[in-house]
C-alpha cells in the first residue's frame, strides 16, 4: 500500500519508531530488549492469547543465559517446567546415550522444557515496566505501509477494524509462513527436509519414567519427552505421507506408537481421534536478503528450521538479541540504514548455516535411512557408537544443542 494511496474503508492510525510484527519467542524477546532500551515499540499478536499447543517448547541454556543477564531467571525458573539434562536413545533396539548437558561448563547445564505460552506471557508481563513497550494481541498484520521504496509501517487487522502503524522500522517475526516477508518480495531459498512430524500427547502416571529421547527402528522414528503429568510424543513420518497414515487408520498408528514405546501403553487412550494428532509440515529454509529499506527479517521469517535437536525456539531469541545489539542505540536516532540492518544477517547468517548443515546431516544419514524401512535390523550409526561408548565426546552434541553456534549475549542499552 503506498502511504498516498485514498483509504476505501475508515482507519485509525498510530506511530511508532519500531513495529514488530508477531508474538513469537523472536518478537517478544526483542519487544522486551527495545522497551527495556527506551525505545517507543509496539509488538503485533495475531492471536487473542499465546495459547497454541504443540509449539517449541525447550528453552535451551544459551536463552537461559540471556534470562540471567536480564535478571529475569529467578522468576522465570519458578514457573512450572522439567528439566532434561541426558538425551539417550534407542536405535533398532541398541540404547546409546546420544548428549549429556552435564558435561557443559556453563550456569544452567539443562534444557527446561516449558509450554511456550507461559515463556511468552512472562516476557509479556515483565515488560510491562517499560512505558515505551505495547503489545497488541488479536492484531493481524494484513499488508505493508510503503513510501516509494521504504517500508513505512503495517497495516492491521483488528476487533476494531483497520490500524495502520506508522513505523521507522518494521521487524518481521511472523514466522516460517510470514506475511510480512511475503509483501516484501523476499525470496526464500527451500533446502528440503525428508520428513514431516505427528504431535500427539499421553498421559503420563506417576510411576511411568524413562530416559528415552528417540527411538528408530527400521521404517519408523518417534520422539518422547517427559512433560510431567503427560508425554509429547513426535512421530516421526516420510515427507507428504500423512494421507498414507490416515489411511491405514487411528488404531494401526496407535499399535505403532506403543509397540516402540511400551510406557504409552495406558496413555495412548487420551488419543481418540485425528483430531488429537497435529501434523507439523518440516521444513528448512532461509532467506538471502533479510532486508528492505525499513524493513528487517530475523527467527523463523528468516531461516525456518527443522525440528531436529529443538533449537528453533534459541536461535530466534539469539536473532532478538543479536538484533537489540546491534541496532537499539541507531534506532534511538531514527531508522537505520539498509546496510546498517544488514549488519543482523551477517552477524546471524552464519550460525543458521552451520545449524541448518548440522539438521540436513542428522535428516540424511539418519531419518532418511530410518524411513526407507526395509527387512534389516536398523544400524547404529558409528559416530553415535562412538559418543555413546566414549563419554567425554557427550559433551560436543551436548554444546551444539543446548549452546549452538556463536551464542549472543545481551549487551543493549537500558534506559
Amino acid at each position: 500500500m503506498d502511504a498516498s494511496t485514498p483509504q476505501q474503508f475508515p482507519s485509525r492510525s498510530m506511530k511508532v519508531r519500531c513495529c514488530i510484527v508477531g508474538g513469537g519467542p523472536a518478537g517478544m524477546m526483542l519487544g522486551y530488549l527495545l522497551g527495556r532500551a527506551g525505545i517507543d515499540v509496539v509488538v503485533l499478536e495475531k492471536h487473542a492469547d499465546f495459547f497454541r499447543d504443540f509449539r517449541g517448547d525447550t528453552v535451551h541454556p544459551s536463552t537461559l543465559q540471556v534470562m540471567d543477564e536480564l535478571g529475569l531467571i529467578d522468576g522465570f525458573l519458578k514457573l512450572p517446567h522439567q528439566r532434561l539434562q541426558k538425551m539417550d536413545g534407542l536405535f533398532g533396539g541398541t540404547k546409546v546415550r546420544i548428549a549429556d548437558l552435564g558435561r557443559l561448563k556453563t550456569k544452567y547445564p539443562f534444557i527446561a522444557f516449558m509450554p511456550q505460552w507461559d515463556f511468552l506471557n512472562f516476557l509479556r508481563e515483565a515488560g510491562k515496566r517499560f512505558s515505551s513497550l505495547d503489545v497488541l494481541m488479536s492484531t493481524e498484520a494484513v499488508d505493508l505501509i510503503r513510501r516509494g521504496d521504504t517500508i513505512a509501517g503495517v497495516r492491521a487487522s483488528t476487533p476494531d477494524g483497520i490500524l495502520d502503524i506508522e513505523a521507522d522500522l518494521t521487524i518481521a517475526c511472523d514466522g516460517r509462513h510470514s506475511t510480512v516477508r511475503e509483501r516484501a518480495g523476499l525470496a526464500v531459498e527451500e533446502i528440503g527436509a525428508p520428513m514431516d512430524v505427528l504431535w500427539f500427547r499421553a498421559g503420563r502416571r506417576p510411576d511411568e519414567t524413562e530416559n528415552l529421547f528417540a527411538r528408530i527402528e527400521p521404517g519408523k522414528m518417534m520422539v518422547t519427552f517427559d512433560r510431567g503429568d503427560y508425554w509429547q510424543c513426535a512421530y516421526v513420518i516420510a515427507k507428504g505421507q500423512y494421507d498414507a497414515v490416515k489411511a491405514r487408520g487411528l488404531q494401526a498408528l496407535l499399535d505403532d506408537v506403543v509397540r516402540m514405546a511400551p510406557v504409552l501403553k495406558h496413555g495412548i487412550a487420551d488419543v481418540k481421534s485425528f483430531d488429537d494428532v497435529k501434523l507439523l509440515t518440516v521444513a528448512i529454509n532461509r532467506l538471502s536478503h533479510w532486508t528492505r529499506p525499513g524493513l528487517l527479517c530475523i527467527g523463523d521469517a528468516a531461516h525456518a528450521m527443522s525440528p531436529v535437536g529443538g533449537v528453533g525456539v534459541n536461535l530466534a531469541v539469539q536473532d532478538a538479541v543479536a538484533t537489540a545489539n546491534l541496532l537499539a542505540e541507531k534506532l534511538m536516532r531514527g531508522c537505520p540504514s539498509e546496510d546498517e540492518l544488514d549488519a543482523v544477517r551477517h552477524r546471524r547468517e552464519f550460525p543458521v548455516k552451520m545449524t541448518q548443515a548440522m539438521q540436513v546431516v542428522v535428516q540424511n544419514n539418519i531419518v532418511s535411512s530410518a524411513l526407507k524401512g526395509g527387512n534389516q535390523p536398523f544400524k547404529v550409526p558409528l559416530i553415535l557408537r562412538l559418543i555413546s561408548a566414549l563419554p567425554w565426546l557427550q559433551g560436543i552434541p551436548a554444546r551444539f544443542i543446548a549452546i549452538g553456534v556463536r551464542p549472543e549475549h545481551v549487551h543493549s542499552p537500558a534506559s
